[in-house]
């Protein structure tokens, strides 16, 4: 099973996946002033990236978060097309996106999570929210490493400035 439900004082980890946490950006700026801005917040399904072993061991005081993404209101929205769901998403061919699949049993339909929108959230927050009943599952070992290693591949790519030569 790739999800299970931990208990709701059970300390934040690596995976979970939590509704409703808020999330702050910029909306506006002026760029002959850009240190103005104007904020915006959202609430947002996030799961949990930092490593267990932070933290376990207390060495963080904010996690990275990244948003989860309901699949079908993707496709409903016209973001992206069913098959890509299926096809190249769900292989972990997309650039960014994890795909994760649903749970009946948790009520959680298929989601995406975006590694391109992170954030960096107080884990007292995250804390809070789970003790609320917002956290919904947790993604399980091994498969909780392979979202991870597609987190880092995600970010440790090497960009090359123009595509080989071919003939």
């Amino acid at each position: 099973m790739i999800y299970r439900q931990p208990l709701p004082k059970a300390a934040v980890d690596q995976g979970d996946i939590i509704d409703g946490c808020p999330l702050f950006g910029i909306a506006e700026f002026d760029p002959i002033k850009p240190e103005y801005v104007t904020a915006e917040q959202s609430a947002a399904r996030v799961v949990v990236l930092t490593q267990t072993c932070d933290l376990a061991n207390q060495k963080v005081s904010h996690a990275i978060v990244s948003v989860v993404l309901d699949a079908e209101s993707l496709v409903a929205s016209g973001g992206v097309k069913a098959a890509d769901v299926r096809g190249p998403i769900r292989a972990g061919r997309v650039f960014g996106w994890y795909f994760l699949p649903k749970s009946d049993e948790l009520g959680l339909r298929e989601m995406i999570v975006d590694f391109r929108q992170l954030h960096t959230v107080r884990l007292d927050l995250l804390t809070a929210l789970c003790q609320s009943g917002k956290r919904l599952a947790r993604v399980e070992p091994l498969y909780r490493e392979h979202l991870n290693k597609h987190f880092a591949d995600s970010y440790s790519r090497i960009g090359l400035p123009e595509p080989y030569e071919t003939e």
